[in-house]
């Protein structure tokens, strides 16, 4: 869910739903109080609570008492002479919130107002006796300070002196039971407002605050050097996709940690390496000069020994050079290639005749087969496609450990490709690690290596060159029985490239 949904679901609930939830809350509330309210004081009828000093509440709560008063009159109105009579009338009209005055003649005799005296301004305001008429649904409304209801019933007294009854109601105060049902109202509002915002700021805490905090702690960790975690991503909003990308983020930064920590580490390697085995050929250089300069090479023949070993070393070195230099093209992507035409046939004849001079110098058999057809082409650059079989027969003559060595190479016609195999009759390489062989600075025996001598990179070189051609190469094995290493190059097909051509015209 987007951050923008949320934000609107959250504004929706902070306001409608309170406000709906208080509006059923208050309907419920007025509808239950109206009906409990009705029973209780046993009116016929629903009184609308919710007006709070509502006069009709008032006037339904004392009709029956007036109608009483009227029972009574008619039966014998000398009882508003007794004043028990008059007392226990008003203590029933004081649980309806109202009480009892009663006027003979001019003069208010009884005024049942509890243990105050009654409201001059009522008092003053009584109507005159024959005012009661109309009244038996209703009363009179006084609007003064302080609003009031009466109703009046008229009567004669035994001695013929007119007289008032009048039941009066303050009605500018609410009934305690419309005050519980706004307290009630009020704490449901209260109580909603409350479980509501409770509500929301958790849903904010789980989809908002929590994933922020969880990404502030995943940055102290990084700021820590700590790269071992995992951020995860529960929501697709966007805080979940800048959780998401900042966990891609610290994949990739642990990656390029991890390769910088293994690049560092083999370029000590190989620091190392070039160091041990560039002062081999020049501790030999300054042994055989040392010799010439002290005479030792006494006779034409051992002086011309020592100057073809020195030259022999100084082309060891400048190979290794060569190797270094190249090797840091390959870190930076930045081999030179000059791609053209190559006839395979004639190509790999040239290169085993280039090398055979030199392995027949070292007593090693090399022996070249091709099964191809002399029109056979490549796409390819010349030189480094050399530097990959010479950097493949290297490593095995490095790793002879039989008197008599063997070389073979063989073409092979595999459909839209050639194959190219080099094969040797060396000590093999173990099975757990052949796949690796052509990793940077792998070494299958360090401590015999070291021995040999080597940067370590010659077959990364040769992979590097053979991919770069859209070529494959891997190789096969047996300890003790030898090596093959095996490429394979796509055939330049020009008839199916000038179809193509002309189809393309078309």
């Amino acid at each position: 869910m987007k951050l923008k949904t949320r934000l609107a679901i959250a504004f929706i609930t902070i306001t409608l739903v309170p406000i709906l939830l208080i509006y059923m809350v208050v309907m419920g509330l007025s509808s239950y109080q109206a009906k409990a309210f009705s029973k209780a004081y046993g009116l016929t009828e629903t009184i609308d609570l919710f007006s709070g000093n509502s006069v009709q509440a008032f006037n339904r709560l004392t009709q029956r008492y007036q109608e009483k008063l009227i029972e009574t009159i008619s039966s014998d109105s000398g009882n508003f002479d007794d004043i028990d009579y008059l007392n226990e009338m008003n203590e029933l009209l004081e649980q309806y919130y109202a009480y009892l005055v009663v006027r003979k003649g001019e003069e208010i005799i009884y005024a049942g107002d509890g243990d105050n005296t009654a409201e001059e301004d009522v008092l003053s305001s009584l109507p005159p006796y024959g005012s009661a008429e109309g009244m038996e649904e209703g009363g009179l409304y006084l609007d003064g300070d302080s609003q009031h209801l009466i109703k009046q019933v008229d009567f004669l007294y035994p001695d013929g002196t007119e007289g008032s009854a009048f039941l009066v109601s303050r009605v500018d105060d609410f009934l305690p039971e419309v005050k519980m049902m706004f307290q009630e109202m009020l704490i449901s509002g209260i109580l909603i407002l409350i479980v509501a915002g409770m509500a929301m700021a958790m849903w904010i805490y789980r989809s908002i605050i929590h994933p922020l905090g969880k990404l502030k702690e995943a940055t102290k960790k990084i700021r820590d050097g700590n790269l071992d975690f995992s951020l995860e991503v529960e929501d697709e909003d966007e805080i979940g996709q800048l959780c998401q990308d900042f966990e891609e983020m610290r994949i990739r930064l642990k990656e390029s940690t991890e390769e910088k920590v293994q690049y560092d580490k083999e370029s000590k390697e190989l620091i190392s390496n070039i160091s041990h085995d560039l002062k081999t050929p020049i501790t030999a250089i300054k042994g055989y000069v040392e010799g010439i300069l002290d005479g030792v090479a006494s006779s034409p023949e051992k002086l011309d020994k020592y100057i073809r070993t020195i030259y022999n070393k100084a082309n060891d070195m400048d190979r290794l050079i060569d190797e270094l230099t190249f090797y840091s093209k390959i870190d930076t992507n930045k081999i030179p290639y000059t791609f053209s035409k190559i006839n395979v046939a004639q190509y790999f004849k040239d290169c085993v005749e280039e090398v055979g001079l030199d392995l027949e110098a070292q007593g090693i058999e090399l022996g070249y087969f091709n099964y191809v057809d002399d029109d056979v082409c490549v796409i390819a650059d010349a030189e480094q496609l050399k530097r990959v079989v010479n950097n493949i027969i290297s490593n095995s003559v490095k790793y002879f450990d039989k008197k008599k060595g063997i070389i073979n190479i063989r073409i092979k016609d595999v459909g839209d490709f050639i194959e190219v195999g080099i094969e040797d009759n060396g000590r093999g390489i173990a099975a757990r690690d052949l796949p690796n062989i052509f990793d940077r600075f792998y070494r299958t025996d360090a401590s015999r290596n070291s021995q040999k001598g080597g940067s370590g990179i010659g077959l990364s070189i040769v992979r590097k060159i053979i991919e770069d051609h859209n070529g494959r190469i891997w190789a096969t094995s047996k300890e003790g029985m030898g090596t093959e290493i095996h490429f394979v190059l796509r055939k330049y097909q020009e008839v199916i490239q000038d179809e193509q051509n002309t189809d393309n015209r078309r």
